[in-house]
């Protein structure tokens, strides 16, 4: 598998916790969570570092902020980072806390 299943039973936990409506769909090598017709986060395991990355939609504004943070990349898969999605390393998500 293409990504830690330990990891996506956290997420699901928090949006069952949060009763947040949304379904999962394998892609981009891993697995994505859309919300409201949307990606909201996704996970896989990335080559480079041979560990599993979060995939965070955190719109353009806030990518400013949080592409500056040592835990989290631009999210480039092809060369060309994509606006307002972030990766977010392991120990970026490490604590529940820093997950949700």
């Amino acid at each position: 598998m293409a990504y830690d299943e330990h990891l996506a039973d956290r997420i699901r936990q928090i949006f069952k916790s949060k009763k947040v409506t949304f379904y999962e769909k394998k892609m981009m090598g891993g697995l994505i969570f859309i919300v409201n017709e949307k990606i909201c986060c996704g996970i896989h395991i990335d080559k480079k570092f041979d560990d599993s990355l979060l995939m965070a939609k955190i719109g353009t504004i806030q990518y400013e902020k949080a592409i500056l943070k040592k835990v989290c990349l631009p999210m480039d898969f092809t060369g060309r980072p994509m606006k307002g999605f972030i990766f977010v390393k392991p120990n970026g998500f490490d604590l529940d806390s820093d997950l949700e």
